[in-house]
């Protein structure tokens, strides 16, 4: 009997010491705000997958809905041992709290920058059969014909529609707002002929630009785009305005700072590699990495933009 409980205790306690093994190893998951196949999607599992190769295990979780709010409110409550980050960017850490009456997170509070991964211009992009063939000749016919274009967005909070709201308003004409929860719903919408335009980034609508089925009408930077030499930019158009897409990881907040700094360190190596970058590109999308103060800064400087453009317009708080 004693023999048989030596035998017993020995393996519960090799078992609980596995566990605790398995628990310290860990899965660390990226959860990303928008559904599965869309191009920020891609970019964080290719970035999951090289941060796997390097002594971690990194999985994707796909949370979409809400601009947002649902993922962020995921990460937000979960444990601060570094497992759980969320890609973010402007809407959810900034004009969010705009356009909500009350956010289920904070925030400032609820999260902490671990590094941005990467950049992009809004686009805006179109029916190759509709009867415009860029942003100049799209603004013509919105001024002809009121009420008669359908813009989808991948969500009301996404930087990708909050542009063309305010690019819309500098002109004075307007566009039937179709929110969606995420690239990959609004591009079938797009198929199936049920939004017009689309403001996203060329990572989504590369495919079916190259296919001929979409037609990029503008980009909405100083420089055109290399994937798609002959599209013009907004400037060219004689609009001086553009809307950089930009991309972070931020962790729940209260997590340690050397476990932030770990995955600082892990992303960045990530994002400097060649070979990731060419990939990157092939998808519309420039790697940008940095401190968690790089991150802070830029963040701010989006939200000292964006949020007084929201305000101002008068978007009706979900």
């Amino acid at each position: 009997m004693i023999y048989r409980n030596f035998i017993v205790g020995a393996t519960i306690a090799a078992s609980t010491a596995f566990g605790s093994a398995v628990a310290q190893q860990g899965v660390t998951k990226i959860v990303v705000p928008f559904n599965a196949g869309g191009g920020t999607d891609t970019y964080v599992r290719m970035l999951a997958e090289e941060m796997t190769k390097r002594d971690m295990r990194v999985i994707v979780e796909n949370k979409p809905g809400g601009s947002g709010v649902i993922a962020a409110d995921y990460v937000a409550k979960a444990k601060p041992d570094g497992t759980t980050l969320i890609m973010s960017f402007v809407g959810i850490l900034g004009t969010n709290k705009v356009l909500f009456n009350k956010l289920p997170y904070d925030p400032q509070k609820d999260f902490t920058s671990v590094t941005q991964i990467a950049y992009q211009p809004t686009i805006i992009v179109g029916r190759t059969e509709l009867p415009y063939r860029n942003i100049k000749e799209m603004v013509e016919y919105a001024k002809a014909n009121p009420g008669k274009i359908n813009r989808g967005s991948p969500g009301a909070a996404i930087l990708s529609n909050l542009a063309p709201v305010a690019f819309e308003k500098s002109i004075g004409i307007s566009t039937n707002h179709i929110p969606f929860s995420g690239d990959a719903q609004a591009i079938q919408a797009m198929l199936s002929d049920s939004i017009d335009i689309y403001g996203t980034s060329i990572t989504s609508a590369l495919p079916h630009v190259k296919s001929g089925k979409f037609r990029v009408l503008g980009v909405m930077d100083a420089q055109r785009l290399s994937q798609v030499p002959d599209a013009p930019t907004f400037k060219e158009m004689g609009y001086d305005f553009s809307a950089p897409l930009n991309y972070y990881l931020s962790v729940t907040g209260g997590t340690p700072k050397d476990v932030v700094d770990k995955l600082n360190r892990v992303v960045n190596q990530v994002i400097a590699d060649p070979a990731f970058v060419t990939r990157a590109r092939a998808l519309g999308l420039e790697p940008r990495g940095g401190s968690p103060a790089d991150m802070d800064k830029t963040l701010k400087g989006e939200i000292d933009r964006w949020v007084p453009v929201v305000e101002s317009l008068n978007i009706p708080k979900i």
